[in-house]
């Protein structure tokens, strides 16, 4: 008579040695810290000038508001912004959907109703409550390593939207530069029109008195018509820029025209910036190599979770529910509550494809691994070449303003000389070629270090700090 009892009691046994055995079957996820050699100090000259601060305030240390204003703006209408804080607020859910797989899933339910269940039997009322639960028991861990994953994920996503503001501000301050330096590139081809137009005029007045050969005159008109075409080219250079801030930002036309006619009255310049000396620290700051980093944790974990489809599962279930039924005046309670099943469910035959998901996730970690090493020689890359630059660009800037210099007193000799009969028109006008070339490679070479500069702070992460 005490069978059924002894059965019930070897079958808990059995499960319960099930469930230990299950316990100690924790899955082996691949590493999710891999190493991805650099060189101890960086190769390129650091500039020095500059001061220790954060990035993120570098905008700020430009000295013009408006150049800040702009890359506000320009952040606020993004669609790359956009995207990604999208990206963030999906990978936010999903964490928490993750998370949610741990505890048990609790439904509460109410019902009431009132009819005739039997012939020759008063109308019944019944009401009921009831509360039902479920519970996956994540004996090897395959729920644990999806939250870990879903948690990598987010703090990826939160890096790309950082490093998509960095990208948007980097765009518009090159393009700010850019139109700084137009203008005053459009300054020079002005002031070098007007020069042109006036030998043109003495020219042509000293060829109509006999003075001077009618070709010299027409040098003359051809190279004040040149100087022209140069300023209607550089303008409308200038305006194509404005057109670009423009799209960038998302200000109308007219309102950012004023914000720059007061702002490109002082020519624009980056300020400095001093970096690490040890590019493993620098690296630490890069939002892509750390999203890069968070990836091969994500496809560890995800090897995790589909290793974990090949073990057993075990979930427990159980509910409480009161019913009342009341009929003729009569009311009689249901209390019911049970407690299970607690099942275990044993993969057995699939065809195969647990382990191909397996094969999968394992190709998708080494992948990650790949991209991740490739994002920091990349990273080391981009900051090695922004130093080189800089260091060209400096080490450039002393001839280029000897060179626009010699050039311009050349020029302002030569023209004394024509003045007075000394040097004809073909001496002006290569001395005039050469000092516009010499002023304008100035100009050009002003934008570079101001553009070097850019990139050195896309190349440090502009300010991003893990965890912020």
């Amino acid at each position: 008579m005490h069978l059924p009892h002894v059965r019930r009691t070897i079958d808990l046994a059995t499960l319960s040695l099930l469930t230990l055995a299950l316990t100690g079957c924790a899955i082996i996820m691949p590493a999710t810290k891999v190493e991805a050699p650099v060189t101890p100090q960086w190769l390129a000259p650091l500039p020095h000038q500059g001061a220790v601060g954060n990035l993120a305030q570098w905008w700020q240390q430009q000295g013009d508001p408006v150049v800040v204003e702009l890359i506000e703006a320009a952040q606020a209408v993004s669609p790359s912004v956009a995207q990604a804080m999208a990206r963030v607020e999906s990978a936010r859910a999903q964490r928490t959907t993750a998370s949610a797989a741990l505890l048990p899933k609790v439904d509460a339910s109410v019902a009431a109703s009132r009819g005739v269940n039997q012939p020759n039997v008063p109308v019944a009322t019944t009401q009921s409550i009831g509360v039902q639960a479920a519970w996956e028991l994540d004996l090897v861990g395959a729920n644990r390593a999806v939250s870990k994953a879903a948690d990598a994920q987010l703090q990826g996503t939160q890096a790309q939207w950082h490093d998509a503001r960095v990208s948007v501000a980097a765009e518009v301050a090159n393009t700010y530069y850019s139109l700084s330096t137009c203008y005053q590139l459009l300054d020079v081809a002005r002031k070098d029109a007007a020069s042109r137009q006036e030998t043109a005029r003495l020219a042509d007045i000293s060829a109509k008195a006999g003075f001077t050969a009618p070709s010299l005159a027409a040098l003359a008109r051809a190279s004040a018509a040149d100087g022209s075409s140069r300023v209607t080219q550089q303008a409308a250079a200038c305006e194509i820029d404005t057109k670009a801030l423009v799209a960038l930002t998302g200000l109308a036309e007219v309102d950012l025209k004023k914000k720059l006619t007061l702002a490109l009255a002082k020519p624009a310049q980056a300020a400095p910036i001093s970096i690490a000396s040890v590019p493993a620290q620098t690296l630490t700051q890069r939002p892509d190599v750390f999203a890069a980093e968070r990836d091969v944790v994500v496809a560890s974990a995800q090897v995790g979770s589909a290793k974990a489809q090949r073990y057993p599962r075990l979930t427990l279930s159980g509910n409480i529910g009161a019913a009342r039924s009341s009929s003729a005046g009569v009311e009689t309670n249901f209390d019911t509550w049970s407690f299970g099943p607690l099942a275990l469910t044993l993969p057995i035959f699939d065809g195969g494809a647990r382990r191909a998901n397996v094969v999968a996730a394992e190709a998708s970690y080494t992948q990650a691994v790949a991209v991740y090493r490739s994002r920091v020689r990349q990273a080391v890359r981009e900051v090695e070449e922004a130093l080189v630059q800089l260091q060209s660009t400096e080490a450039r800037k002393q001839d280029s303003a000897v060179s626009t210099q010699g050039y311009a007193e050349s020029l302002a000799a030569t023209q004394s000389r024509y003045s007075q009969g000394l040097a004809n028109l073909v001496e002006l006008e290569d001395a005039r070629r050469s000092a516009l070339a010499s002023q304008s490679a100035q100009l050009a070479l002003a934008l570079e270090r101001n553009r070097a500069w850019v990139a050195l702070y896309r190349a440090l992460g502009g300010g991003f700090e893990a965890g912020s």
